[in-house]
């Protein structure tokens, strides 16, 4: 079996139980799985890592995205628009991506995710126009391999068009029977619930005002039969609340209590900006989780969520980048250390510690995603590393304590080398398996031509 060992480490921050940093550390992988985490591990290996001036952390793990809107970043007419209407003018984009563009943008949010340490993705695919291929989850499942990413595909869905009080336009809705017929199907061919799976599915209705009650009850009652997660997005803005409030006569969090997601511990919330204290101690009893999703949050002016109020009440809380249409990127520690920043301004300098956000990057996000085989460098945990180099200028003055460097200092937010299931991903700060420059014409390409379906002047 292949063997791999990580040595010298600056610290390895291993985000166990006990939060164990080792000062002149090693990591030694065997197949896909970690062996040993110790000082001066003496073996023979395959592959040897110097990770001399570098921080060792567990891979992060992203739980929202919305990987196809990489290929609509930075809109002129959406830069300034809040939520709903944001979603107005870019869903009559976005129901003109192909198949192509779905692989595309997909390898390109995952390459970004990589290169800034992230190993694990959920992706949130909701948006099905009508006439175009029915495989698009499947495309963005080939992706992921592709391009070394543990992944967590969220069969998306929208059910309610603006024919029936949503806001999408009704040729990118589905039928109840459609949905769900396509998510057994993902189901069967793809998740995987066996420990270091690289491939699951989870159950993913968008949010409350784009779909129907009846599809919310179904997709609660076939995640519990067929064993998987359940995700959507929840309480991101007033509006959102005021919707519910009209429409269902209930808030946000009661209304997906009333169509059975709170039972379980199997649901995880997009967002939660305008959640209260009683409905955060409903969150952490009943273990559903929220993916936070900072710069999302402060782009869209939605605000920014009570995080600190979630983990003093035990609701599982991990990092989301979201869409690159309302975050414009996908760089997992830019969103670390943009989590550390806002928690503080919404609960005090102290309510969010370096650590604390590298722990919800790391172990929370395992916990939200249902995983207790990642997150963590451990003995029979996945052999899923990103190594951090702090030998440059930006991180001058900062090595007093260099794990908290990595959050609040450096300049590119960018891994030196990362390991997914025990294979190296980026090396040197480079994606090993796709070539970046093609990578990123062929999707500046299919923006454009995407873009020249609805205006020819959007296309230069």
């Amino acid at each position: 079996m292949k063997t791999t060992l990580i040595k010298n480490a600056l610290r390895v921050a291993r985000m166990n139980t006990a939060r164990d940093e080792i000062a002149g550390g090693d990591v030694l992988i065997e197949g896909n799985a970690i062996k040993a985490v110790a000082k001066g591990i003496k073996v023979k290996a395959n592959r040897v890592i110097d990770a001399r001036d570098c921080v060792v952390l567990p891979g992060f793990v992203n739980t929202h995205h919305h990987l196809y809107q990489t290929l609509t970043r930075n809109l002129p007419a959406v830069q300034d628009r809040k939520l709903f209407d944001w979603l107005i003018y870019l869903y009559e984009i976005w129901r003109h991506v192909t198949p192509e563009g779905v692989y595309v943008s997909a390898q390109v949010g995952l390459g970004e995710l990589l290169l800034t340490g992230c190993t694990t993705s959920s992706d949130h695919f909701y948006l099905f126009p009508g006439g175009k291929s029915a495989d698009l989850i499947d495309r963005e499942i080939s992706a992921a391999r592709d391009i070394g990413m543990r992944f967590h595909a969220c069969r998306g869905s929208m059910s309610r068009g603006k024919s029936k009080g949503g806001l999408p336009p009704d040729d990118v809705v589905q039928t109840e029977m459609e949905i769900l017929k396509d998510c057994e199907r993902l189901v069967r061919r793809y998740h995987d619930p066996k420990a270091l799976a690289m491939t699951r599915v989870a159950l993913a209705p968008c949010s409350p005002f784009s779909v129907t009650t009846e599809l919310l009850k179904l997709s609660a009652r076939m995640a519990k039969e067929w064993g998987v997660r359940l995700h959507t997005h929840l309480a991101e803005t007033l509006d959102e609340e005021e919707f519910c409030v009209q429409l269902h006569k209930m808030r946000p969090l009661a209304y997906m209590e009333s169509v059975g997601w709170l039972e379980g511990g199997r649901s995880w919330f997009a967002h939660c900006v305008h959640l209260n204290e009683a409905e955060s101690r409903l969150m952490g009893k009943t273990r559903t989780g929220v993916a936070h999703c900072p710069s999302s949050n402060l782009r869209l002016g939605s605000g920014i969520a009570p995080v600190r109020m979630y983990l003093n009440h035990r609701v599982p809380v991990g990092l989301g980048v979201d869409g690159s249409a309302s975050n414009d990127c996908s760089a997992m520690l830019a969103e670390v250390r943009q989590a550390m920043l806002v928690g503080r301004v919404k609960s005090g300098a102290a309510s969010m510690p370096a650590r604390d956000a590298l722990w919800i990057a790391t172990r929370g996000g395992a916990e939200v995603l249902g995983r207790d085989d990642i997150g963590e460098l451990s003995p029979g945990k996945a052999a899923d590393v990103a190594v951090f180099d702090l030998s440059g200028i930006d991180f001058a003055g900062s090595l007093s304590d260099p794990v908290a460097a990595v959050v609040f200092c450096g300049a590119g937010h960018k891994a030196k080398h990362v390991l997914v299931n025990g294979e190296p991903v980026v090396k040197d700060g480079r994606l090993v398996k796709v070539e970046e420059a093609a990578l990123a014409a062929k999707a500046n390409k299919l923006s454009r031509e995407m873009l020249h379906q609805v205006s020819p002047c959007l296309r230069s």
